[in-house]
Parts: structure tokens; C-alpha cells; sequence
């Protein structure tokens, strides 16, 4: 019997993929475990594995399709002894589709490796109509698609349906969160009273309609660039923020940092093992500040708070195209050398798309420095599951008053967002004040 290979889900919030590149073609021979696939995600492009041996029937999703939705049938796979065309012809028998995707498809498993230029995304089909019910238009939907639109607070009346007669699927929900696909507000059904209204957006039409013709150039979002503009427009509009802003004396930590520094054990090469970086002190401090003030270290969830044991920190690296967020796990556990070896390691891979899933997805907190730029201050997005976020600037000499006396003083201000719904704001205080003491004190972050 032929054996369907499926699109894999790579991670668990995975729902498509695109399918970048076939490493086999239709009558090779395949071995258990041997790469035939290369599958784009969002964040990086992962290898698949074949789990089955055999011979490669039929290729049913050809190189460079884009948003092929996980558990579809993508080639045929024909056993020992089978006729390869009888497989490659018989029609293949669809996979059922739950609304939430598993963690791994039974026919292919992930490797990373780096990610290709992705292909452009193909047109969506034009909408039916939507059928009438008492006078009112009646909305058909799957159920998926009416909890992710319930979570990012979207009427569905204003989604335009892709699916079978113009049902609302999730991709077209996905799409309504990055302003596409939006129709404005019906005016004959008024918004339920203190429900907050999005205002529509500008088509892409209108907007390219403010520009004389060929004075500009249109480049395709890739995998990353969309999911970043969709998580992160919904964490302004799902999640409340506040913000807190605290100056630090790190005097003593760039003494500390230097004297650390020099005193480096040597490779054989006579370089230095490691070389601490503010950054360094400042995802250690976090974390420690964390463990301190425990019911800052949760995540927001509608059943209840998730308290976390330990303090798992995201760093925002910046890639070509976007940024990534790798996580330092039990950050509050180890050293320092230990931080500064994980992060530079973690940084050349983000930047070649080789991190793996786990490396970048959960977290408790996360940190994204803009010192390096000659920012002085600046306040960054949560990114959910997190309930924090600190925003660091650069650190500057300022004129401090001590004792009734103007000195000079390295200072370094920082902002931390806060999710409402978990942190109230003298919690979010006492949390910034610990990191404070700690990063104004970095000998404290060793005992």
C-alpha cells in the first residue's frame, strides 16, 4: 500500500509551511532517515527526514509552494515490491486536519539547516458571498478561526472567508492581523458597548495609490517578516502594557567586567576564553531579579497564572530581515562566562538560521539591548508568552548628585513593559528596583 508523506508540523504552533526544496525527484530510491525535503517555517528551514523506505512515487506539492498547511499529503512514498506508477497514480488519501496540529507528522521528522530566499505567496481565491440568517448575515467559520479571531479581538464579520463558500479558515485570520483582508465596520450592527473597535486599514492598493508609479519597489514579506508583524500587533492589542523607568549607577559593574575580563584564562592560541559584555551582567542580573521577586516570573493564561521555577531569558538578536529571540534556559543557574559563551554561539547561529525551535521558543522574560546603537532609552514589545520585557539603553557618563555634590557617574537607563493582566505596577516596581540592586551591585548576582 502506497505511504503518504505528510507536511510536517515543526514546532507546535506551526499551522503551514512552505515547501522549499525537494532533494529527491520522483523514482529515486529512499532510505529510512535519508533528507528528501527542505520545509521553510517562519524562523528557520528544517530538513526532513524520511521515516520510511521506498521509492518516491509521486511528488504531489512541487519546490516552492508556500503556505502548504501541515498534514497534507505533499508526495507518495511506494513500499518494497509495489508498482511505483500504480502508487504514483493512485489518488492520495487526505490526512485528516485537526484544528490543533500536532507536534511532529507521523511521515517526516525535523533538522535544521539554513533557510532559502522564499518564493512569492501565491493569490488567495476570491470570497463567496456570505448567505443571509434572520436578515443578518450569517458567518460560517471553523472553530479554529473563531477562537484565534476571539484572541486578537477581531469580529469575523470583517475577515474575508478563503475556505469552501467563503468560510473563514485560521490562515485568513492570520492575514486579518497584519491589516489584510479587513472590511470596515458594518454600520448597521454597532459594537457591544466598552468593545474596542480596530480601525480599518489602508489596502495595499490605496496605499501604493499614494506614490507615483515606478518611483518605488515592491519586495515580498518573507515567512518571518509577516509572523513578527502578526505577533506583535497582537500583543499591542491583546496585551496592556505599562511601562517603568529606572537610571543605574554601573560603575561597579563595568570595574568588575573589566577586571573579570583581564583576568581570562588563555587558550592555546593565547586568546582569552571569554570576554564578559554589559549584555552579559544584564541577562544574569534579570534572571537573579526574577527569582527574587517570583510573581513577576509568569505567563498570563485565561485559566490561570502560570509561575514559572525558573528564569528562562530571551535575547533579542537581530537577523537579516527581522530579529529572533534565542532563550538562555535557568539563566539564574549559570555564570557568567557560561551566559557569554551561550549568546555568542546563539547569535551566529540566528544569523545563519540555524537555531532549533526549542532554542528560540517559551521564556519567562526577555531582554533587547540597544546600547550598542547609542540609544539612551526606548520601550519594547512583550512577546507573549511573557508577561516582561527589558528595554536597556546604552550606558553614558551623567552628571549624578552625591552628597549634596554634582560627580560623574556611568549610567544606564532602562524600561521595563509589563503585562497588566499579571504584574500590577508596584510588583513591576519592586521587580526593576531588584535588578537595579543587583545590576548596581553585580558582586551580588554570585551569592
Amino acid at each position: 500500500m502506497p505511504i503518504n508523506i505528510l507536511m510536517p508540523a515543526l514546532s507546535p504552533t506551526m499551522e503551514k509551511g512552505n515547501l522549499a526544496r525537494w532533494l529527491k525527484k520522483e523514482g529515486d530510491q529512499v532510505k529510512s532517515g535519508e533528507v528528501i525535503a527542505e520545509i521553510e517555517t517562519d524562523k528557520a528551514t528544517m530538513e526532513v527526514e524520511a521515516v520510511d523506505e521506498g521509492t518516491l512515487a509521486k511528488i504531489l506539492v512541487p519546490e516552492g509552494t508556500q503556505d502548504v498547511p501541515v498534514n497534507d499529503v505533499i508526495a507518495v512514498l511506494a513500499g518494497e515490491g509495489e508498482d511505483v506508477k500504480a502508487a504514483g497514480s493512485a489518488p492520495a488519501a487526505a490526512a485528516p486536519k485537526p484544528e490543533a496540529k500536532p507536534a511532529a507528522a507521523a511521515a517526516a521528522a525535523p533538522v535544521a539547516t539554513p533557510a532559502p530566499k522564499p518564493a512569492a505567496a501565491p493569490a488567495a481565491p476570491a470570497p463567496a458571498a456570505a448567505p443571509q440568517l434572520n436578515g443578518h448575515a450569517r458567518i460560517f467559520s471553523s472553530p479554529l478561526a473563531r477562537r484565534l479571531a476571539k484572541d486578537a479581538g477581531i469580529d469575523l464579520a470583517r475577515i474575508t472567508g478563503t475556505g469552501p463558500h467563503g468560510r473563514v479558515v485560521a490562515r485568513d485570520v492570520e492575514e486579518a492581523k497584519s491589516g489584510k483582508g479587513l472590511k470596515a465596520a458594518p454600520s448597521a450592527a454597532p459594537a457591544a458597548a466598552g468593545a474596542p473597535a480596530l480601525a480599518p486599514s489602508m489596502s495595499d492598493k490605496q496605499i501604493l495609490a499614494l506614490f507615483e508609479p515606478g518611483s518605488y519597489e515592491v519586495i515580498p514579506h518573507d515567512g518571518m517578516r509577516r509572523t513578527i508583524a502578526q505577533r506583535l500587533t497582537a500583543s499591542v492589542q491583546n496585551v496592556p502594557h505599562f511601562y517603568l523607568t529606572i537610571d543605574c549607577d554601573i560603575g561597579k559593574l563595568l570595574a568588575a567586567r573589566e577586571e573579570i575580563n583581564a583576568a581570562a584564562p588563555k587558550d592555546k592560541e593565547k586568546k582569552p576564553l571569554y570576554k564578559l559584555s554589559v549584555n552579559d551582567f544584564v541577562i544574569k542580573a534579570m534572571a537573579v531579579a526574577l527569582q527574587k521577586i517570583p510573581n513577576c516570573n509568569v505567563s498570563w493564561t485565561e485559566g490561570g497564572m502560570v509561575k514559572h521555577k525558573h528564569s528562562d531569558v530571551g535575547v533579542a538578536v537581530a537577523m537579516p530581515g527581522g530579529l529572533i529571540t534565542p532563550i538562555i534556559r535557568k539563566a539564574e543557574t549559570k555564570t557568567l562566562s557560561a551566559i557569554s559563551g551561550e549568546m555568542k554561539d546563539f547569535a551566529a547561529r540566528a544569523r545563519s538560521r540555524k537555531l532549533k525551535p526549542e532554542e528560540y521558543q517559551g521564556g519567562t522574560t526577555a531582554v533587547s539591548n540597544l546600547g550598542m546603537y547609542g540609544i539612551n532609552h526606548f520601550t519594547a514589545v512583550i512577546n507573549p508568552p511573557h508577561a516582561t520585557i527589558l528595554a536597556v539603553g546604552t550606558s553614558e557618563e551623567r552628571p549624578v548628585v552625591r552628597n549634596g555634590k554634582i560627580e560623574i557617574a556611568s549610567m544606564m537607563s532602562v524600561t521595563l513593559s509589563c503585562d497588566h493582566r499579571a504584574i500590577d505596577g508596584a510588583l513591576g516596581a519592586e521587580l526593576i528596583g531588584a535588578f537595579k540592586q543587583l545590576i548596581e551591585n553585580p558582586v551580588m548576582m554570585m551569592v
